[in-house]
């Protein structure tokens, strides 16, 4: 693996990751004025009769196409994290709808309010991600004090 013939620490090679994501999406807003809300741009791409454009629609399937290929790649390139104890699949589905529930009750997943609202300034997104955080530390903390 790549990463660790370059002998990169794993805090080295999330902050790389971040200042990619961060640098992608302020490409996008530049040169687009569009926002890098994922769930916004797939459902874009996937509902071609909402009088979204054709050439509105062409940007969302080159960045959806570009998020799948370039994971694909580094996945490849980088090799992919293993579990200490492999989740069974019916959880992972459930697991997924609930984050799917939270997309649509929440305006954007917790990526999008995080990366692309909060740098936007935008209070909705800001209180978004501490309700997101706050939740998520507080399932590790009930989890760690019960398991």
């Amino acid at each position: 693996m790549i990463s660790n013939l370059l002998g990169l620490h794993p805090f080295v090679q999330s902050a790389i990751g971040g200042v990619m994501i961060g640098f992608a999406s302020w490409l996008l807003l530049a040169s687009l004025g569009r926002v890098a809300g994922i769930t916004g741009i797939l459902g874009g791409a996937l509902a071609p009769f909402n009088g979204v454009a054709k050439d509105e629609r062409a940007w969302r399937w080159a960045f959806v196409v570009g998020l799948i290929g370039m994971g694909g790649l580094a996945a490849f390139t980088l090799g992919t994290p293993t579990l200490s104890t492999p989740r069974p699949f019916p959880l992972l589905i459930l697991a997924g709808l609930l984050v799917g529930f939270g997309t649509v009750m929440g305006s954007g997943c917790t990526s999008g309010h995080g990366v692309c609202g909060i740098g936007r300034r935008s209070a909705r997104s800001i209180v978004s991600t501490v309700v997101f955080m706050a939740a998520g530390f507080a399932t590790v903390t009930l989890v760690k004090l019960f398991a």
